[in-house]
């Protein structure tokens, strides 16, 4: 026997439970109070490290206070707050 009509499985959604609701949330706060990098990509800086020595560079990406710094020596990965905009 052939049904004539088939529910679309797009249109019923997920079920949430409370714990993702809440996990979710939390994230979000996490997220928005961490810390925040004051560079983009693209823009000049230098960065002074004791361990990786004192470069000047192009931020290539960021994540966190993780910044990645491209130079012509390679790449290095710095806090932000050890990096400085070039003048």
């Amino acid at each position: 026997m052939v049904k004539a009509h088939v529910q679309d499985l797009a249109s019923m959604g997920r079920p949430i439970t409370l714990s993702n609701l809440i996990l979710t949330a939390w994230d979000q706060v996490r997220t928005t109070l961490g810390p925040k990098c004051p560079y983009r990509v693209g823009d000049a800086v230098v960065g002074d490290d004791p361990f990786n020595g004192r470069h000047e560079g192009v931020v290539m990406s960021s994540r966190g206070s993780s910044v990645e710094l491209g130079t012509a020596a390679g790449v290095f990965f710095y806090d932000h707050r050890q990096l400085k905009r070039l003048d």
